[in-house]
């Protein structure tokens, strides 16, 4: 049986997005009022952009660090979170691959589309069951197995992209 509200998940919900929003547009705000876009554009956001990186990977170490044991203990469990997101990151790239070149979409448009509609919000994901479930809960293991399945596949598929570039037109057809 599964005993978790549906506050418990919108709440972690709330807090892992909603904070940093709130951190991004204040930062945004008071940084365009007080010393201007310009200053904003070229000195703020470069010295603090690293920093979400940096976050990130933390957090994943840590996530491996404690995950480690379970990866490695249960293939069949690892497998069988993998299988169908192999499937998914495909069909959801190639999908939205042909979509962009159907509807007469650049090389360059095509290909961001494809990868935004593949990539997953696994931050939020790993968040939230860590939240709702702890951070040694399988639901934590597939939070975590999904990020060392979603970074391989995304970098083949940059290579099947850049394959597939000849196939375009030079020309975007108008919306």
């Amino acid at each position: 049986d599964l005993a978790v509200s549906g506050w418990q998940i919108a709440k972690s919900v709330l807090i892992f997005l909603g904070i940093p929003l709130l951190a991004g547009f204040l930062t945004r705000r008071l940084g365009e009022r007080g010393k201007g876009r310009a200053w904003y554009e070229t000195r703020f956001l470069p010295k603090i952009g690293p920093v979400a990186l940096y976050g990130l990977l933390f957090t994943i170490v840590i996530l491996f660090a404690l995950q480690g044991d379970q990866i490695t203990s249960r293939p069949l469990d690892v497998a069988r979170i993998a299988v169908p997101l192999l499937v998914y990151f495909g069909l959801m790239w190639a999908g939205s691959y042909a979509l962009g070149k159907t509807i007469g979409l650049t090389y360059e448009r095509t290909t961001t589309l494809a990868f935004t509609a593949a990539g997953n919000n696994f931050e939020l994901a790993i968040a939230v069951a860590i939240a709702t479930f702890g951070a040694t809960s399988g639901q934590a293991l597939a939070g975590v197995v999904g990020p060392l399945i979603e970074v391989p596949v995304l970098v083949a598929l940059v290579y099947v992209s850049l394959a597939l570039r000849h196939r375009f037109t030079t020309t975007e057809v108008p919306a």
